[in-house]
């Protein structure tokens, strides 16, 4: 039995514990209460454990795209992003997505839910220890997408897939994939994942085949007339199986759609707004009973895999929408960020929260010289002062996979920023 105690345990699923302990047997969590109880174990000063960051919509792939693009309208910025990327092979991609996967470890998150264009998300969550659903990206007019995109890439990666790492499917968009595509889909059984109403210029494209996106409409699928969440609502494609990323732009009846169908929603608030697109409706989609759950999506659009700066964007986001400051309390947003992505997901029975019995996916944060000591609220201090740099230790099934001061990962970043090198110098040749 494996022991961690701290000033601090925040279970989700219940009220913080001072002087917390957790005790771990055969990468379970076996007992949760105070150090005195189950002893001090590995002792944390100054330290919260909390469960693991739950990323229910991420880009591992995507990992050195940091900057590219940035000011340019939501489309151009797209075309870019889809040239840039072509330029890479699957080694390439393989290597990004490792250092992606890193990046999640040291900040704190356990799962993620990966919208995956060539699979190399599968191989790096594999490698180290990640948890995840890949979902595997396809594109096209009809169904054949799943022939071009899923069976070759689900093959290269098969042995990466186990009960940790699983394979789910993401039809990209409504803008890139008929209802067709969606149907097929669909009809694999497996868990979907899609991004929908994430813009304006999206939206217009979708109801009218006009605006700014002609200019790239032989990328595109023959619009359906109406808008994403309305076409796949009426298509009978919505439901608990489907992960919908942003919705920033759904309507009171389209929130009702998602609710309806019982369809989660992956609130990316750093990139809807680094893009432009706007704020998503929280409020309303919580108050509709939707299963939100906060996610960086990739530093292609955001920074980083910060799920702290995430949950920050998300309390400050709301607040102003609402103009009021209950509007998304420091509670709401680390729910939101660990057991609302779990549930997200549909792996609430085995993550996401600090409860005997679960996955013993835990971060351990360090609040020592912050100003949030001496203690007065941990999830506040957690919430609003933490960041990737006082991560301590981020641990998978019980089994430390990210310690401060480790392993140094040079390799692995270094083969990473070796395919940004090469992405860069595309660019300047094409420029």
């Amino acid at each position: 039995m494996r022991i961690l105690s701290a000033d601090w345990v925040v279970p989700i699923e219940g009220p913080p514990i001072p002087n917390g302990a957790v005790a771990i047997s055969d990468g379970r969590i076996s007992a949760v209460d105070t150090a005195h109880e189950l002893g001090s174990g590995e002792r944390f000063p100054d330290s919260v454990i909390l469960p693991g960051f739950v990323n229910a919509h991420s880009h591992l792939e995507y990992a050195v795209y940091a900057g590219f693009g940035d000011g340019l309208p939501f489309g151009p910025w797209l075309m870019l992003h889809i040239e840039r990327k072509r330029q890479l092979g699957v080694e390439e991609m393989e290597a990004i997505a490792r250092l992606g996967a890193l990046e999640c470890l040291r900040s704190g998150i356990t799962t993620v839910g990966d919208a995956s264009f060539r699979g190399a998300a599968a191989t790096a969550c594999a490698e180290l220890g990640l948890r995840a659903v890949i979902y595997l990206e396809v594109f096209g007019a009809d169904g054949t997408g799943l022939e071009t995109w899923f069976e070759p890439n689900r093959a290269r990666v098969q042995e990466a897939f186990s009960p940790r790492v699983r394979l789910g499917v993401s039809p990209h968009a409504p803008y890139s994939c008929s209802l067709d595509l969606y149907q097929a889909c669909a009809e694999l059984g497996l868990p979907v994942t899609t991004h929908l109403a994430e813009s304006e210029a999206e939206t217009e494209w979708l109801r009218t085949g006009s605006g700014p996106w002609r200019a790239f409409s032989d990328l595109l699928v023959e619009p359906p007339g109406t808008t994403g969440i309305r076409a796949l609502a009426d298509a009978g494609l919505l439901g608990p199986h489907v992960v919908a990323a942003h919705c920033v732009q759904a309507d009171e009846e389209e929130i009702a759609l998602l609710a309806a169908n019982d369809v989660a929603v992956a609130h990316c608030p750093r990139s809807n707004a680094l893009l432009g697109c706007g704020i998503a409706p929280l409020t309303a989609l919580r108050e509709a009973g939707v299963r939100v759950c906060i996610a960086t999506d990739s530093p292609a659009s955001t920074p980083s895999f910060d799920m702290f700066d995430e949950m920050r964007a998300a309390i400050a986001g709301a607040r102003a929408r609402e103009r009021r400051p209950d509007a998304l309390t420091t509670a709401d947003a680390l729910e939101l960020a660990t057991l609302g992505g779990a549930r997200a997901l549909g792996l609430e029975h085995e993550t996401g929260s600090i409860a005997p019995g679960k996955q013993a996916d835990l971060t351990v944060l360090s609040l020592a010289d912050s100003p949030f000591l001496p203690w007065e609220d941990p999830v506040t201090a957690t919430v609003l002062g933490g960041s990737p740099d006082r991560v301590l230790a981020t641990l998978v099934s019980g089994e430390s996979r990210f310690e401060k001061g480790g392993e140094t990962w040079l390799e692995l970043i270094d083969a990473a920023r070796s395919a940004r090198s090469r992405l860069l110098s595309h660019a300047a040749q094409t420029s």
